[in-house]
Parts: structure tokens; sequence; C-alpha cells
């Protein structure tokens, strides 16, 4: 096996025992670093720390990872201007951030019976976020509501 000592200096191909017997003498472990490679590559230095390492860069590798949510945003058939200019900023900034968006149209009463004008907002809202987003489910329905998801591009 190649053997790296723990100041880093290679010391070459050498028996396992003989490596065994130099990482006992510097007091350290030998750790097998590669073993796919030809031959394997061993390490001597301390498991303890090597394990305690390993362990601090998974964990900043999962820091860094973004995980995606879903956000909803409620509308109604009947919604004013100024309410939908408010709800697709957010939705924007929703998409901007990655995160998925969940936009539902609630019915009332006889408002079943005017789903057309639901279809028009649904126009409306994927005209809106068309460069920040696109549909990843049409809009259905789901007992009273209607339902359309939408991702981000990026």
């Amino acid at each position: 096996m190649r053997v790296v000592d723990a100041e880093g200096e290679m010391r070459g191909v050498m028996a396992t025992r003989d490596a065994i017997i130099l990482a006992e003498e510097s007091g350290l472990d030998l750790v097998e670093i590669s073993p796919n490679a030809e031959p394997p590559v061993c390490k001597v230095l301390d498991y303890g720390k090597y394990k305690y390492e390993m362990q601090k860069k998974a964990a900043e590798a999962r820091k860094k990872q973004k995980v995606i949510e879903l956000k909803e945003i409620k509308l109604r058939p009947t919604i004013d201007d100024h309410d939908f200019n408010i709800k697709m900023k957010q939705a924007t900034s929703f998409l901007k951030e990655g995160d998925k968006v969940k936009v539902t149209m609630r019915f009332r009463g006889r408002e079943m019976a005017h789903q057309e004008i639901a279809h028009q907002v649904f126009i409306k809202v994927r005209a809106e976020l068309d460069t920040y987003g696109k549909v990843e489910s049409d809009p259905s329905f789901e007992g009273r509501q209607m339902v359309m998801i939408m991702t981000s591009k990026t």
C-alpha cells in the first residue's frame, strides 16, 4: 500500500505490517483514504480528528443546500386590481427565492356558476408570473376551489 505520513510526506509503497508499525511509532492511526486506487492509499493520522473534520464538512454542505418550499397564494374570482398586484409581487418574490407557488382560487356560493371568470384570473396570473416561473400543474378543481402550481425557472 502507498503510505502518507502525519506531516503529509509520501513514504512510498510498503507492506501493511510496516505501515502499521510506522503509525504506532508516531502514536497515531493508519487510515485507508482511497481503497480503489492501485495500490490503495493509507495515511497516518489521528482518526478521531479525521472523523470530526469529515462531520464538519458534511454539516457545511448541508447548510448550503436550499430546501424548496410550497408557498400558497389565495385569490378570489372577483379580486380587485390592487389586491391582485400585491399577491403577484408576493408570488414573484417566492419564485425568485426558488420556492414553488400554489395559487388557490376559492369559490363561495354562486361563484361556482361563473368559472370562466376564474379561468381569466388564472390566465392573468400565468402571464404575470411567466418571467419568473412556469406552470407545473394546470388549474384543476379540488372541491370548491381551483388550484394551480408554479415552479421557479431557476
